[in-house]
């Protein structure tokens, strides 16, 4: 009896939580009207059981600041879900009205979303007053302050514009009071970047432009030598400076580890940033650099710009000198990165092209063609949902002769293979326009043979229309859908000859189809070990299976 009381008591309890929710559940009829009261929503479109208790935790901190928090069932809304073009779950997104909407950037623990969101909320550069600046230097990790006179209209532009550009990362505030500035020890124009870790500021001392300006804020926000972890991994691959990673599994063992090698962060800040890694949690993550997953504590450096790998020795102990001169050889240009690559293909199966690293240069830096590169990852559920759609463009361009002189369509496995790019989610798919490989085009569309066709025309520098019905008319369609839409879209006939076409196109590609299920089954039979192998990881902490 005493267990059913407490059963019933936890029950109790659970609903009580659930009704005390501050996060808004919305229809698609409260929807519209939610979004119109509020100047700032911060929205979450389908569901994530790891997210669940963060955005729960946020949206109560929140709630003091009239910041609302929603949600938003898509397997119930799917209508709405579908009209703001929501594909992968949990997609979240801030809206400031109803036409005013951009994707939530930040990582998805409460205090993250906690001050991404307060920052939405403040003007873009705050006004500083004496009655508000010990306030303001510590409202968020990281705060930037700049000290000029009224007068300088060039200063108040160039940090303006740097403002613009990062508020979704730091706080600024400026001010033309000039005895704040005498008691911040500040010559105007100046810039103090006051920060709850290391030496607790920093003072720009640099010319007053927006990139030098962007180039100090990216480094002295950044702890000598800080902890990687899913909060602050997106701020070191944006920092735009190599990283150097500390892996090991005990707390005890980062932080003598962390000790020991600070006089080498010392000598090198500025120029390679230090974090210790958590080789328990994110140990998979070794593998990325080309290190053993399974033989701790190891060292290495990613240049993030350009994402290579420079692994220490795994065989040698890490230890001040050794670390320093491995370092210093880095930064002089004496170790050559390591490169994990696949085999090259013998033979390309089917319109999809195989990229791995050995041939990536070869077949994506093909100045005479537009390239449409997808990033995936075998354990990745929304690349398998994408796989039979992006067969079916890529013979839109295969299977025409002259369309295959100018548009491939290519995918490579970028959890094997070293790529130039560093790729936080899967999948990205990337445009590389002929003629222009050094500004790929990021595509962040629906993801369907239409609009993904739409864009290669629109951005890509040789302007093919594979879509046009002329062009449906020259090329192979891979499945019974797309040749089904054929018929009607081909001809003005008469409707009883558009219903026979239809029929004939059906019945044609069903036969073929069989062919590609058995294609597509084989790939997911070998995909399954790496789900497992990607669940496992997931339980113990790790990263979301489409995130890095």
């Amino acid at each position: 009896m005493r267990g059913f009381r407490n059963a019933a008591l936890g029950l109790l309890g659970a609903a009580a939580l659930a009704v005390a929710s501050d996060v808004h559940d919305l229809t698609k009829d409260t929807f519209p009207s939610f979004i119109k009261e509020h100047n700032l929503v911060l929205a979450e479109c389908g569901h994530c059981k790891a997210l669940a208790p963060e955005y729960e935790e946020a949206a109560t901190q929140l709630k003091e600041k009239d910041i609302p928090l929603a949600k938003v069932d898509c397997t119930k809304e799917t209508e709405l879900c579908q009209e703001y073009g929501i594909e992968g779950f949990p997609t979240v997104k801030v809206f400031r009205g109803p036409d005013n909407i951009s994707p939530y950037s930040g990582q998805r623990k409460a205090q993250a979303i906690v001050s991404y969101m307060i920052k939405q909320s403040l003007p873009t550069v705050t006004t500083v007053t004496k009655e508000n600046i010990e306030e303001f230097k510590v409202a968020d990790k990281v705060v930037l302050v700049a000290y000029f006179d009224a007068e300088d209209k060039a200063a108040n532009e160039s940090f303006s514009a740097v403002a613009e550009a990062h508020r979704d990362a730091f706080l600024f505030g400026a001010t033309n009071d000039a005895s704040l500035a005498k008691a911040e020890g500040v010559k105007q124009p100046g810039i103090v970047l006051y920060k709850q870790f290391d030496e607790g500021k920093s003072v720009f001392d640099g010319k007053f432009e927006k990139a030098a300006i962007e180039q100090f804020a990216n480094t002295a926000s950044i702890p000598l030598i800080g902890e990687i972890g899913p909060e602050t991994y997106a701020g070191y691959m944006t920092a735009g400076i190599p990283l150097a990673y500390i892996f090991a599994e005990t707390p005890e063992e980062r932080t003598q580890l962390a000790e020991e090698l600070k006089p080498v962060a010392i000598k090198h800040k500025g120029a390679v940033n230090f974090a210790t890694i958590d080789a328990k949690a994110f140990g998979l993550h070794a593998g990325n650099l080309n290190l053993p997953v399974d033989k701790f504590p190891s060292f290495a450096i990613q240049e993030t710009v350009k994402n290579q790998k420079f692994p220490f020795d795994p065989s040698e102990k890490l230890s001040q000198k050794a670390i320093g001169k491995f370092v210093q050889d880095f930064v002089d240009g004496k170790v050559e990165p390591s490169i994990k690559s696949e085999p090259i293909p013998e033979k390309q199966e089917g319109p999809v092209v195989t990229v791995v690293a050995h041939n990536y240069e070869e077949i994506v830096f093909d100045n005479d063609k537009d390239v449409l590169l997808e990033f995936y990852a075998p354990w990745c559920g929304h690349c398998k949902a994408l796989a039979p759609k992006y067969e079916e463009l890529a013979a839109l361009y295969f299977n025409n002769a002259e369309y295959s002189k100018k548009v491939v369509v290519a995918k490579v496995d970028a959890t094997n293979n070293d790529v130039p790019d560093e790729i936080v989610g899967f999948p990205t798919i990337k445009l590389f326009p002929a003629g222009a490989k050094d500004s790929p085009v990021s595509y962040s569309g629906s993801r369907t043979v239409e609009d993904m066709a739409n864009f290669i025309k629109e951005n890509g520098n040789n302007k093919v229309d594979a879509y046009s019905p002329a062009a449906e008319e020259d090329t192979v369609m891979p499945d019974a859908e797309t040749m089904a839409r054929q018929a009607p879209a081909a001809t003005e006939e008469s409707s009883e000859s558009a219903t026979e076409k239809k029929e004939k196109a059906t019945e044609t590609a069903s036969e073929a189809s069989e062919g590609v299920k058995e294609s597509v089954k084989s790939k997911v039979s070998e995909a399954t070990e790496a789900v497992k192998t990607a669940v496992s990881a997931d339980s113990e902490g790790g990263y979301d299976h489409d995130e890095l």
